[in-house]
């Protein structure tokens, strides 16, 4: 198995619900173990761009999304935010690496200033400690110059920043191939096989000319 087995993922009250939940269907098919955090404003935005209401108590949110992508039992686990016992909180028991998407930009304030008022805060901030793999996706626009130094900063403390921006030269046909764009680019961050988009020059034909 490439990439890591274990990955925390977060999502945050920015717009893009859609990225979340597909890099959770698809982690759950490459058979990676979830450790599951949402913020209450992430829930009231899903619901909103999505077809998607979860349950409010975790271990309902937890049953809710192992039928939802066909996990396997203790493949999906969900933690409260202010669960300071759960694995993510420490380093000792975190994953090796932490996605938030979508990332809002109080959420990237927060990790950059080390701020730890949640559990996401507090996950994200073992993370960089750890020096293990962090990947922010902020959807935002346009960005201003207190949200460019919070990226520049947490860029700099090893974290990885991949807005969510999808590109046009795969000629989507769709919204779910823009979705598909940019979580594809997350797992080629994490080693994760997938084959929703392929890497730049795969298809290249070269030209006798």
């Amino acid at each position: 198995m490439s990439g890591p087995e274990r990955i925390t993922l977060a999502m945050t009250g920015a717009s893009g619900a859609q990225y979340g939940l597909r890099l959770l269907d698809c982690l759950i098919q490459e058979d990676r173990e979830v450790h599951f955090l949402i913020s209450k404003a992430a829930q009231l935005v899903m619901a909103t761009e999505t077809d998607v209401v979860l349950p409010a108590k975790p271990q309902a949110m937890q049953a809710f999304l192992s039928e939802y992508t066909g996990a396997a039992a203790g493949q999906i686990r969900v933690f409260a935010k202010e669960d300071w016992m759960a694995p993510p909180a420490s380093g000792s028991g975190a994953p090796t690496a932490m996605v938030v998407v979508p990332c809002s930009t109080g959420t990237l304030s927060a990790i950059a200033t080390g701020a730890c008022n949640n559990l996401i805060e507090r996950a994200a901030d073992v993370t960089l400690k750890e020096r293990r793999q962090l990947i922010l996706v902020p959807r935002e626009a346009p960005y201003s110059s207190i949200h460019l130094e919070n990226m520049l900063k947490l860029s700099n403390l090893g974290a990885v920043i991949l807005p969510a921006s999808p590109g046009f030269y795969h000629q989507p046909q769709s919204i779910d191939d823009l979705v598909d764009f940019v979580v594809a680019r997350i797992l080629n961050l994490l080693n994760i096989p997938q084959d929703m988009l392929p890497r730049w020059g795969e298809h290249h034909i070269v030209s006798d000319d």
